[in-house]
């Protein structure tokens, strides 16, 4: 049976002296702010039973931060890891006591998120939300700026000119990059086709944008069927794959640009092609991860969700310090790309 951890497991762990975790354990003498998160990070990960008092002691003197976040989808894997990762970032931000107050959508109407962001508007001192672009969108940030709590956009952008920044991904250059893989990957030359959420998603529409340049730029043998939309969802992108595959025997491929992956991944899994289209979804879940091994995708394109949430909360963080910026901006993080052999 192994020991119990102690104060000197922790001081190797953290490379400081014994001491040094002493101080910051029992509050004697002020240590560094750094020094203690370090003592802290050591104690949390060897599993030393008083960690949990070690963070409150290097809390206790530090200024609330509330910071709100509207999500989509509580049920889905990518948006519960992205939670998580979010309530990481905020815990873990130097100089403040971050509290993540996060809510999600229930419906993709822009009434709902206009709701989501009234309620966070009330417990949160800054806010960022995954929305489609609308006026009425466009309005709430209007009104919550008025009142001193700035927006951020995440993952596809909304209210611009208005909202503090957007943090996500070049998006154009995600549906390029889907373009130029099932252009290297198809069984040969055919139609290819892109799925939409919405064409009220603006990172969906500049996907879209990105995927049809790059076929038109340097693979004009390829056709380009007009967007279909999915709504976001599995049942939509099942049935509609399904159709897709029948309706075009010459099928080369296809990019799910926003959500209802699992739908198409199960309509592949239904057909058993023997030639099957080169597909490329988004993120690395449960899901894609066994559709890459199992040859039904050729692609996964992921956001960094750790990085991307530790630069937003420095944002927000940043923001409430020092005021809004002086003009709207935008942070692209680099994605990463996912195949069957790189798992």
């Amino acid at each position: 049976m192994s020991s119990r951890p102690t104060i000197a497991d922790i001081a190797a762990r953290a490379d400081v002296s014994v001491a040094t975790v002493d101080r910051v354990l029992n509050g004697r003498h002020r240590v560094r702010e750094e020094t203690a998160r370090k003592v802290y990070d050591a104690a949390r990960v060897i599993g030393y039973h008083a960690a949990g008092l070690i963070r409150q002691r290097i809390e206790r003197d530090l200024p609330v931060v509330r910071l709100g976040f509207l999500l989509l989808k509580e049920d889905q894997a990518f948006y519960r890891s992205f939670a998580a990762a979010l309530t990481r970032a905020v815990e873990e931000t130097p100089g403040v006591r971050g509290i993540a107050q996060i809510e999600y959508v229930k419906t993709q109407t822009p009434p709902d998120f206009v709701a989501g962001l009234d309620l966070l508007a009330g417990k949160s001192q800054a806010i960022a939300v995954a929305s489609l672009d609308h006026h009425l969108v466009t309005r709430a940030v209007e009104g919550l700026k008025a009142r001193g709590v700035p927006v951020f956009s995440l993952l596809s952008d909304c209210a611009q000119g208005v909202r503090e920044s957007y943090v996500g991904l070049n998006n154009i250059k995600v549906g390029r990059t889907a373009a130029w893989l099932i252009s290297r990957t198809a069984p040969k030359p055919g139609t290819v086709a892109v799925f939409v959420g919405s064409h009220r998603w603006h990172g969906h529409e500049l996907r879209e944008t990105g995927f049809r340049s790059f076929f038109r730029e340097h693979a004009p043998h390829f056709r380009v069927l007009d967007t279909l939309v999915n709504l976001d969802t599995k049942e939509v992108t099942h049935e509609a794959t399904l159709s897709l595959v029948e309706r075009h025997p010459d099928l080369a491929g296809f990019y799910v640009a926003g959500g209802g992956f699992e739908g198409a991944i199960t309509a592949l899994r239904e057909l058993r092609l023997d030639n099957p289209p080169s597909v490329i979804v988004n993120e690395l879940v449960p899901e894609t991860i066994a559709a890459l091994y199992d040859h039904l995708i050729v692609g996964a394109i992921a956001t960094p969700l750790d990085r991307l949430c530790r630069s937003l909360v420095d944002m927000m963080v940043q923001s409430l310090r020092n005021g809004p910026a002086e003009k709207p901006g935008q942070v692209f993080l680099p994605f990463s790309l996912h195949v069957p052999e790189s798992l």
